[in-house]
């Protein structure tokens, strides 16, 4: 059996390397609106007896999701032998228990959903908070990979004296791992979320790291609301401007230039989704283990 992989739209540079990595075919396909929205789909390529893979990173997910489901199900047609998904970055893992009577649990809605279309997923650093695994809502064999490795070796070889710094608890044991790693120091904030664009942070004492290049680790950067806080703490307490590492470049509405204009040294990010501040290549993780 062959592998054929094929790029949603906005994945092109991250398909060819993973296809080229895997010494498989890019496949054709056009996708494509209708001038009323609707989703048109046609595979170009012979998709008949092969391993298909679909590079589709799901941030911005609910525009994603018909066009992924509609080439799932065109290549199954066309007679598939199986098809897979890579999806560096998850959607819809925050949502995973009931906070308000009358909420939907839609990280599990989502889980059933791509389930549903695809025979396996990989993906990168997913929001596992309340869950152990992806196997609590997923029913397809999932592989998740962890981007602390590259993220620690961009550190180690770019940045002298770091102190890492986590944004809250939760980051506590994978800020660590990635410290270790980097050899560096590290300390962990304590924060309160009071809403969506409302976070209240405090910085532990940092006078002994006066010296040292801080370092704003976090695995998800949206708003930024965090990071900012924790900028304006820094700028109080003396410290040098930080750099600002995340895994994933969600950066909701103008994140990224509010950042910047906080005082961050640089912004760096892994390219589990496409933007400017990546610099941490992660595709060597991205590989699909059940075909």
């Amino acid at each position: 059996m062959s592998t054929i992989y094929f790029a949603l739209p906005g994945n092109e540079e991250l398909t060819n390397t993973l296809a080229k990595r895997e010494q498989a075919e890019v496949g054709k396909a056009e996708l494509r609106y209708f001038p009323d929205k609707e989703t048109y789909v046609r595979v170009l390529s012979d998709v008949k007896q092969k391993d298909v893979v679909l590079v589709c990173t799901l941030h911005q997910p609910d525009d994603k999701l018909l066009p992924l489901y509609f080439l799932s199900q065109t290549v199954k047609t066309l007679g598939a032998r199986s098809v897979n998904l890579i999806a560096p970055y998850l959607a819809y893992m925050r949502q995973d228990k009931v906070f308000n009577e009358g909420e939907g649990v839609t990280s599990t809605y989502f889980a059933k959903l791509l389930s549903g279309f695809a025979d396996s997923m990989v993906t990168i650093d997913p929001h596992l908070h309340r869950r152990s695994s992806l196997a609590e809502i997923y029913s397809i064999p999932t592989k998740v990979a962890h981007a602390a490795n590259h993220i620690s070796a961009w550190i180690k070889n770019n940045i002298d004296k770091p102190v890492l710094i986590g944004p809250d608890a939760e980051s506590e044991q994978w800020v660590a791992d990635v410290a270790n790693k980097a050899g560096a120091h590290f300390t962990v904030l304590k924060k309160i979320r009071h809403g969506d664009h409302d976070v209240e942070v405090s910085v532990p004492q940092v006078d002994e790291y006066k010296t040292y290049t801080p370092v704003l680790v976090d695995d998800i950067i949206s708003t930024g609301r965090t990071m900012i806080e924790t900028i304006n703490h820094l700028k109080k307490a003396g410290m040098k401007a930080p750099v600002c590492i995340g895994v994933h470049a969600v950066f909701a509405g103008n994140a990224y230039y509010d950042i910047q204009q906080a005082g961050a040294a640089s912004i760096i990010t892994c390219n589990t989704i496409p933007h400017l501040s990546n610099q941490i290549d992660i595709s060597d993780l991205l590989k699909i283990e059940f075909l």
